[in-house]
């Protein structure tokens, strides 16, 4: 990180500190809400806001009820599972499709590489009300809609575009004399896919894999449009709770799923930094 050189102007000290005041606001503004829910959820009573023995520290305010209450009941247990079931299911085929997607579209003699790109990434930028009712549609059509493999297809949609990002960016700068030099020795595609291709982009293969699970655990638009009552997901149960009847169970749950994010986020930037160290992008 740069410092403040001796010889800077007023100016330029004015400018250095308040970049560094508008970066702290707009931390605390991306976090703030986060950070409450967090102690909220230790709450001792059924309240979404602070109690004056939980401002005054007192321990008699705070209590594991909420989380206690996530783990034993039947309702939270079951939407529990079948996000468990979901999530990797949609996170291997937005990871096989998507990489494959993304090693294709990187080939420089494939026609309309731009906008097939486009249309790829799509999910990503088209508002989610929109895809929920497309699926909605297209699944009731074909015998899909508030099935499980309706929500597991709805979700590996989602997470593919994330998935070809990270992968086209991990193959930005790849040396095609290597693939070159496998087939030269004898390997069929396959075999150099998985000896050559495969290790240098692992990384961004994991860290698209993680974020299609982030997408696919945490979304909750596609599968009040495509599930069912059997198909009910955490988020979806949270969405539930919120409407009908404020349980605080949900800041407990919440909290339990900041903390998979953070740990998975975690991993994406030490698989960045690492794939950056194997392409020679930053020093040992």
């Amino acid at each position: 990180m740069s410092s403040l050189p001796p010889y800077a102007t007023t100016g330029q000290r004015v400018w250095y500190y308040s970049f560094r005041v508008i970066c702290g606001v707009i931390f605390f503004f991306l976090i703030a809400p986060i950070v409450v829910i967090i102690p909220l959820s230790f709450n001792a009573e059924d309240f979404f806001t602070f109690t004056p023995e939980m401002l005054a520290l007192d321990p008699e305010g705070y209590s594991l009820k909420h989380y206690e209450d996530f783990f034993t009941n039947p309702d939270w247990q079951q939407a529990l599972r079948n996000s468990v079931a979901i999530a990797p299911v949609a996170t291997l085929l937005s990871v096989s499709f998507g990489t494959l997607a993304a090693i294709g579209l990187s080939q420089k003699h494939v026609p309309f590489r731009r906008p097939i790109m486009a249309i790829m990434i799509s999910p990503m930028i088209v508002p989610l009300i929109i895809s929920a009712a497309g699926m909605y549609f297209f699944y009731s059509r074909i015998g899909l809609q508030g099935t499980y493999w309706g929500v597991v297809l709805s979700h590996a949609a989602l997470g593919i575009p994330f998935v070809i990002i990270t992968v086209t960016a991990t193959l930005v700068g790849f040396d095609e004399s290597l693939t070159r030099a496998s087939a030269n020795l004898g390997a069929n595609p396959v075999r150099t896919f998985f000896k050559v291709q495969m290790p240098l982009i692992l990384p961004g293969v994991i860290s698209g894999g993680l974020f299609a699970f982030i997408t696919s655990f945490d979304e909750v638009v596609v599968v009040l449009f495509v599930g069912s009552a059997g198909q009910k997901t955490l988020p979806w149960q949270m969405f539930t709770g919120l409407r009908e009847q404020i349980s605080p169970t949900i800041l407990a749950v919440a909290t339990i799923l900041v903390a998979i994010s953070i740990a998975l986020l975690t991993t994406v930037e030490i698989l960045r930094r690492r794939s950056e160290k194997i392409r020679g992008m930053s020093p040992g």
